[in-house]
């Protein structure tokens, strides 16, 4: 019996009592993948990315584990709830224009000094301002760098489009803005370098355009490195007490641990390892989020359907994006219909062996974007369901 085999006889034991569509998370694996990435943090604090788990269970449990320190959360209105159940260091990665929710947070003392929010831009303090109910409390502020390689003058870009600032001298003079107006404190500065952390760099069948994205990396986290340390001076000349410096994502842990000017490191899919991030050479995880839809049709021979299953992941559109099956092994989707709505046909030798009722177990492309098709999740122990703990789907939490 293969590793897999032995994994799908596994979940299959654990949830035969249970009718699919499930999700599940291997806590074995969900583990094992926690110390890998503290591995290779090197030391370096892991800051949870809450996008990529979306379960406030596992984040309780991954942030009860050595290495691990504070969320980094995706929308304000997350930030606020997270801060509410007890999260004391919540770091907003991306700026927000939501009135009512600063308001909130400009009212309430606890949540003022557990939330962090992102700025890039002046007029997001104004709007700030403007949502304030009560003056004297201190908004806590992170600003973010631009990280994305720009070569041939900037006439060729790789990266995320996100911050508009990217020289010293910029995250200079909106840390000296931040710094000279009341009711805000500067305590951090981000940068994620999405195109090294979350581009994989062993694309299967494709050597030359691996060798083309290892260069790129290569070439973007040497750029990245000095300019980051020239931003981090600059800043600190400013606001000399800064409190964090963060960087990074699953894919870059070692490398970005590795520049002195980063203080902690962001890391979220790396615990879950959906299908994106097995094209890695820097490291290798176990799968530890699945899903299984029902087997409700035996179409012919080398085919079966099973119910669901069209759950595509966020992104530019591409095969890429859609869910994996995985257990049994040898299934694929019929290259005219693909993962469907209400249906999927599947088809492979292994289709054969599959009754009515079976499950077929896939994996999602993304990490946490799984949890917003399930309400909740059944935690796995060896052969046994241990635990079945709410996703924020589940808490009637659907922030985006």
């Amino acid at each position: 019996m293969t590793p897999r085999a032995a994994d799908r006889a596994r979940y299959d034991r654990a949830t035969a009592h249970l009718d699919a569509p499930v999700a599940i998370v291997d806590l074995e694996a969900f583990d094992a993948n926690a110390d890998d990435l503290v591995r290779r943090a090197a030391g370096k604090p892991i800051r949870v990315a809450s996008k990529s788990v979306r379960c406030r269970a596992l984040l309780e449990r991954v942030l009860a584990r050595p290495g691990f320190a504070g969320i980094m959360s995706f929308t304000l209105a997350e930030s606020l709830w997270l801060a509410r159940a007890g999260f004391e260091d919540v770091l907003l990665a991306y700026p927000s224009a939501d009135r009512a929710h600063f308001a909130e947070l400009t009212s309430d003392p606890k949540l003022a000094g557990a939330v962090t929010v992102m700025v890039d831009d002046p007029a997001q303090l104004d709007l700030v301002d403007r949502a304030r109910e009560r003056e004297g409390l201190e908004v806590r502020v992170c600003l973010e760098l631009d990280t994305s390689l720009q070569l041939f003058g900037g006439r060729v870009r790789v990266g995320a489009r996100r911050s508009p600032l990217r020289t010293p001298a910029q995250l200079a003079d909106l840390a000296r803005s931040v710094a000279r107006r009341p009711g805000f404190r500067l305590v951090g500065l981000m940068a994620y370098e999405g195109h090294v952390a979350g581009v994989g760099d062993a694309v299967a069948g494709s050597p030359l355009r691996s060798r083309a994205i290892r260069l790129m990396q290569a070439a973007a986290r040497k750029e990245l490195a000095a300019r980051r340390a020239e931003v981090v001076r600059a800043v600190r000349a400013v606001v000399p007490d800064l409190e964090f410096v963060n960087g990074g994502g699953t894919g870059s842990v070692q490398h970005t641990a590795a520049e002195a000017a980063v203080t902690e490191i962001a890391a979220g899919s790396g615990l879950y390892v959906p299908r994106l991030f097995d094209n890695y050479t820097s490291f290798s995880g176990r799968p530890a989020a699945l899903f299984a839809q029902p087997v409700v049709r035996r179409p012919g021979v080398g085919v079966v359907t099973v119910l669901g299953g069209g759950y595509p992941a966020s992104g530019a559109p591409g095969a890429d994006r859609l869910p994996v099956p995985y257990l049994p092994e040898g299934l694929r989707y019929d290259a005219q219909e693909g993962a469907g709505e209400v249906q999927t046909p599947l088809l492979g030798s292994a289709a054969d062996d599959l009754l009515i009722g079976d499950k077929v177990w896939f994996r999602h492309a993304k990490a946490g974007e799984l949890c917003e098709r399930f309400e909740e999740l059944s935690l796995v122990e060896g052969d046994r369901v241990t635990a079945t703990v709410p996703t924020y789907r589940g808490e009637g939490r659907t922030f985006l």
